[in-house]
C-alpha cells in the first residue's frame, strides 16, 4: 500500500511538468523554462544539502505547495507570455524537490528492491507528464484555466499524501556534502562513464520528443491528436514499469541498451511515418513511446551503482543537471527546425542521442 501511495503522490505532484504545454502554445520555450528551473533547483537543493538537513517528506510537501502556487500564476496574474514562462521556471525549481526527493523517499522504504520501485516511480512521472493532455481531451475546449487549476490541485494533493500518509522511511539514506570535484573521480570509472554517456544520449532524445509529440499527432491524426498524445505517454509509463520489472532478471544494462536501440530505430523511421498507412504508423509511435522511457530508471540505477561511494549524491546531481541541460538544447533545436523546415525530417535530429548512447553502453559489457 505504501509503495502505491509513493507512486500516486509522484504522479499527482508531477502533473504540473507539462501543464503549460497542454494549456498554451509555445511548446519548446515553455518546457525549456521548466527544464532550466529544474537544473537550478537541483543545484540549490544539492549545494545546501536540503534533503539531508530536513525531512524529505516535508520537503516534498513544501515543494508541491509552491509548485501548485506557481503553476496557478497565469490564472491569478494573467497569461502574458513572460509571466507564463517565469511561472514555468519556478515550477521547475519546485519539481527539483518532487522528482529526486520522491526517489529518495522510495529508497528509504524499499532499499532492497529499489530497481523495481524506481521503474514504477519514473513511470508515474511519465504518466503525469501526459495527464494534462488527458484533461484537455475531457475538457473538450482545452480550457487553460481548467488544465492549470486541475494540475495545481493534484500537485497539492500529492504533497499532502506524501507528508501525511507516507512520511520518511526507516532506511533513509544520508548524503554527503555537494562536491563538484566528484565528477572527475566518478568519470574515472569506466562503468560510470559509459552509463552517463548512455544517459546523455537518452536525454538528447526524450524531452524534445515529448515536447513536440502533440505537434506530430496533430499532423498525423488531427481529429484525435490529444487522445493519441495521452496514449503515447501511457506507453511510456508501461515502458518504465516493464523495464523495471525485467531489470530484476536481465539486469539494468540490457534494458537500457534495448531501450536505446528501439527508440533509435524509431528516430530513423520517423520520416516514413507521415507517408505510411495510419495503423502501422500509430503502432510504431506506441512502440517508440514505450522504448524511449524503458531505460530512464535503469540509468539512475547504473549511475548510482558506479558512482564513488563517498560522493554518490554529488555525482548523480551533476549528471542529472548535465542531462537536463542537453534537453534544453535539443528542445530549442527541434523547435527551430520545425518552424523553419517543417515536421517530416525533424525527428531525425534526435537519432544521434540514442545511437551514441547505445555505442557508449556497448563498452559496459565487462562491468
Amino acid at each position: 500500500m505504501r509503495l502505491f501511495l509513493i507512486i500516486l503522490s509522484q504522479f499527482l505532484s508531477g502533473s504540473i511538468w507539462f501543464a503549460a504545454n497542454a494549456a498554451f502554445q509555445g511548446q519548446g520555450f515553455l518546457l525549456s523554462g521548466v527544464q532550466a528551473g529544474f537544473i537550478a533547483g537541483t543545484l540549490i537543493f544539492a549545494f545546501f544539502n536540503l534533503a539531508d538537513r530536513f525531512s524529505p517528506a516535508r520537503l516534498f510537501f513544501i515543494s508541491s505547495f509552491f509548485g501548485s502556487l506557481f503553476n496557478s500564476l497565469p490564472l491569478l496574474l494573467g497569461q502574458e507570455f513572460g509571466l507564463v514562462l517565469t511561472s514555468r521556471v519556478l515550477c521547475g525549481i519546485c519539481l527539483a524537490g518532487i522528482y529526486p526527493v520522491g526517489m529518495k523517499i522510495a529508497a528509504s522504504w524499499y532499499p532492497n528492491t529499489l530497481g523495481r520501485a524506481l521503474g514504477l516511480l519514473v513511470g508515474a512521472l511519465v504518466l503525469a507528464s501526459g495527464f494534462p493532455y488527458f484533461i484537455r481531451v475531457i475538457s473538450w475546449q482545452g480550457d487553460p484555466g481548467l488544465i492549470l487549476g486541475a494540475t495545481s490541485i493534484l500537485c497539492m494533493t500529492g504533497g499532502i499524501i506524501q507528508a501525511a500518509l507516507v512520511r520518511d522511511g526507516p532506511a533513509l539514506p544520508r548524503g554527503s556534502a555537494f562536491n563538484l570535484k566528484a565528477m572527475g573521480q566518478a568519470f574515472s570509472h569506466p562503468g560510470f562513464r559509459a552509463s552517463s554517456l548512455g544517459y546523455f544520449g537518452h536525454m538528447w532524445e526524450l524531452y524534445a520528443l515529448w515536447a513536440f509529440i502533440p505537434v506530430f499527432f496533430q499532423t498525423l491524426i488531427p481529429g484525435a491528436a490529444d487522445l493519441w498524445t495521452v496514449a503515447f505517454f501511457f506507453a511510456g509509463f508501461l515502458g518504465c514499469s516493464l523495464g523495471g520489472l525485467l531489470s530484476v532478471h536481465l539486469g539494468s544494462r540490457k534494458i537500457a541498451k534495448w531501450g536505446l536501440a528501439g527508440s533509435g530505430v524509431c528516430c530513423l523511421l520517423s520520416p516514413l511515418l507521415l507517408e505510411m498507412p495510419l495503423v502501422p504508423a500509430l503502432g510504431i509511435m506506441m512502440f517508440w513511446g514505450l522504448t524511449v522511457t524503458a531505460d530512464s530508471p535503469q540509468f539512475s540505477s547504473l549511475n548510482a551503482r558506479f558512482a564513488p561511494k563517498a560522493y554518490v549524491g554529488s555525482a548523480l546531481t551533476i549528471v542529472n543537471c548535465l542531462g537536463f541541460l542537453i534537453t534544453i538544447f535539443t528542445i530549442e533545436l527541434l523547435g527551430l527546425w520545425i518552424r523553419t523546415y517543417g515536421l517530416e525530417y525533424a525527428f531525425l535530429l534526435l537519432a544521434p542521442g540514442p545511437i551514441s548512447g547505445w555505442i557508449a553502453m556497448r563498452r559496459f559489457q565487462q562491468f
